[in-house]
Order: C-alpha cells, then sequence, then structure tokens
C-alpha cells in the first residue's frame, strides 16, 4: 500500500501533529507500507529526503501566517499525486488543521480515497475560523472517513458532531517501551527524587495560557508536596513570579526542557502527574500516557476533549473540572498523602498504556480507516 499524508511540516521541526504524523508513518513504513509526505519547508528552498524510509517532499515556503506555512505548490503537488503512473497512492491522509493545505487538497481533487486526522478544533482564533468555516464544512463533506483520537473529541465537536457516521476513533500511540522501569532510569529517577524530601508533583508542557500551570501553582499553596515544571514558555516569567508572590518558589522548580532519558527518569521519580489544561486546544493529552507508561498516576481536567478519556478518572487517576483550584488541590493532595492509592492507580496506568495506546495499535487501527476508505471511495 501507498499512503500519502499531508500537514504543515515534517520533523524535525518541533510540533505536536509533527511527532504523531512521523511515528505513524514510520512504524507504517516498518510494516511494509509506502509512505510520502508533503509538507512545507521552514524557508523559500523545496528540499526531498529519506528520513527513517518515509519520503519527506518539503516544498517552497513563502510566509507564514497564523501558525500555517503558505505554499503556493502545494495544489500542484497534491494533483500531481492523484495523475502519477509510477506510485500512485493508494490513501492520502491530510492532517487537520492545516487550513492552507486543505484548501489545496479541495482546489486539486486529486481522485484518490481520502482520510483525515481531526487532531483538534481551532480554539483560540475565532476570527480566522468564521473566515474558514465554510471550507472546513467542505472538506468534511469530501473526505471519506475522519479518524478522532478519542470519542469525546466526536461528541462535542460542533464540526464532528455533524459527520459522526464517518468518523473513526484511533487513539494516538507511543512507544511505550521507551518508558520502562529499566536499572538505569531507576537510578537516574532515585537520584533525581533525593533532592526532595516531600512527594513530587510533576508538569511537563509549554508554558502557554492553555496549559492552566497558573492554577497548578495556585493549587499547590494546599499541597504537601514539591512542584517540578519541565518546559518553556512565553508565560515562564510571569509564572515565576506567582509562584513567589503565593510564597510557594521554594518548592517550585522551573526546569527546560531535559534530554529524553532524563524526562523518562522524571516521570519515575515523580509521585504524581499534573495536565490541568483549561481550554479546548488540549486535545488529547499525550504527556498523560506517557506518565501512564511509567507507572504514574495523573491528576487532569475534565474538558470536552480527549483529556479525561486518556485518564480514566479513578483508574488511571483523577479528574476535576478545569480552572478549580480547590478541587485540583484536593485530588493532588489525595495522591500526595496516599501512597497505596496512588500506587494502584499507577499499576492500572500502566496497563492501561501497553493495552491501549501503543504505536503497534495505532498503526493497526489506522490501516483498518485506509482499507475502508479504500473500498468505499
Amino acid at each position: 500500500m501507498r499512503v500519502t499524508m499531508v500537514n504543515k511540516y515534517y520533523p524535525p521541526h518541533l510540533g505536536g501533529i509533527e511527532y504523531h504524523m512521523r511515528d505513524l508513518a514510520t512504524a507504517l513504513v516498518s510494516g511494509g507500507t509506502q509512505v510520502r509526505a508533503i509538507v512545507a519547508n521552514g524557508r523559500r528552498d523545496p528540499l526531498s529526503e529519506t528520513i527513517d524510509g518515509v519520503e519527506v517532499q518539503r516544498l517552497s515556503r513563502l510566509f507564514e501566517y497564523a501558525s500555517t506555512p503558505v505554499v503556493p505548490g502545494m495544489t500542484n503537488a497534491l494533483r500531481a499525486e492523484g495523475s502519477r503512473t509510477d506510485g500512485r497512492p493508494d490513501v492520502m491522509h491530510l492532517h487537520f488543521p492545516y487550513p492552507w493545505g486543505e484548501y489545496s487538497w479541495l482546489r486539486a481533487r486529486p481522485e484518490i480515497p481520502t482520510v483525515l486526522t481531526y487532531h483538534s478544533d481551532i480554539v483560540r482564533q475565532k476570527a480566522l475560523l468564521r473566515l474558514y468555516r465554510p471550507t472546513l464544512e467542505r472538506l468534511l463533506d469530501r473526505v471519506d472517513l475522519i479518524i478522532a483520537s478519542s470519542p469525546d473529541m466526536v461528541e462535542h465537536s460542533e464540526f464532528l458532531q455533524r459527520h459522526a457516521e464517518k468518523c473513526r476513533v484511533v487513539p494516538f500511540g507511543i512507544d511505550v517501551e521507551r518508558f520502562a522501569s529499566t536499572p538505569s532510569t531507576l537510578a537516574r529517577a532515585d537520584e533525581l527524587r533525593s533532592a526532595h524530601t516531600r512527594p513530587i508533583v510533576l508538569f511537563v508542557g509549554r508554558l502557554i495560557y492553555y496549559k492552566g500551570v497558573d492554577v497548578l501553582l495556585r493549587a499547590m499553596q494546599d499541597v504537601d508536596a514539591d512542584l517540578v515544571i519541565i518546559g518553556r514558555g512565553p508565560l515562564e516569567a510571569e509564572l515565576r513570579a506567582l509562584a513567589g508572590s503565593l510564597g510557594i518558589a521554594d518548592r517550585v522548580t522551573f526546569s527546560p526542557p531535559v534530554v529524553a532519558g532524563d524526562l523518562v527518569a522524571w516521570y519515575h521519580a515523580a509521585d504524581v502527574f499534573c495536565l490541568p489544561s483549561v481550554a479546548r486546544s488540549e486535545a488529547f493529552g499525550l504527556v498523560q500516557v506517557e506518565a501512564h507508561a511509567s507507572g504514574t498516576p495523573v491528576v487532569s481536567t475534565r474538558l470536552t476533549t480527549g483529556v479525561p478519556f486518556v485518564n480514566e478518572d479513578g483508574v488511571t487517576g483523577l479528574t476535576v473540572p478545569p480552572g478549580d483550584v480547590g478541587a485540583l488541590a484536593d485530588a493532588l493532595g489525595t495522591l500526595a498523602s496516599d501512597r497505596a492509592f496512588r500506587e494502584r492507580l499507577g499499576r492500572q496506568a500502566f496497563d492501561r498504556a501497553r493495552a491501549q495506546f501503543t504505536i503497534g495499535r495505532m498503526v493497526d487501527d489506522t490501516l483498518a480507516v485506509y482499507a475502508e476508505a479504500r473500498g468505499a471511495a
């Protein structure tokens, strides 16, 4: 089978969708599928290369606006896929949201069975969404099938609700063995933990508005634990100042992103992981799966996205209403103070990550969607 994927960028460009696309593409290639990725280049020069067996075609980018690379050659590139006599794809796979790519696909009309992964709603750019809405509705009408990462996204997205009959749920997966408790990982986790006399609450992510780190800091006033924040972002200075004004700066550690091995060790060193997100921009929360794969329970929020689907309340952790400082403090305090309870949730989280959120399962489910799309087209 041949698959052509379309997205804004491809690694080494940083981004959650880019990493997901890479993981899916390389795993498909490992199983014998031929994959081509058509994306924007980070500069004006086009570039074609092969990365881990994936053929990556980076098209010339004119400029970027509202996080959207504008690529004049995208329409012709997608049209060419439909007219190829050698290596014509069996399936085209779009990764939403990328308005320029989706508009280009609609213009190209490549006559190839097409699947679209709906990664998230467009949440913050409301003015642009009003302009883009007609194109988005045409797009969802015309693709053959839509992949959503959780049933919650299908249920609560105003756009997916209208197309529920063509939606298929394929949860995102990770390489769970990266988070195994190897001797070196456990030794490093012990070293990290030795600097703390209280339980450790861990946050990993960008310091941006929808992550709710300000809510987490306020909650930590009433939790007898240390907080470790790993990540960078535009709100860092503001959050550091908030920790100081709350009188908890001595219990809060801000760390820049760490190397992969240390990140895994931090997941094992932590007693609780927290994802306090406050907006639907947090569509899934893959860091929750990373914590679960390490055997660490999670406290997260009951957003109307895939976040509570990943972290099952009372099974793999606890969930609280978004923005509720008191409820977040209570949940964190419960897990920080009750070792037996958090260890039970941690074991269940470990098992669920390996049963439902592996790359292997994601690939198998995606291939089933491809086969259905080919039959329906």
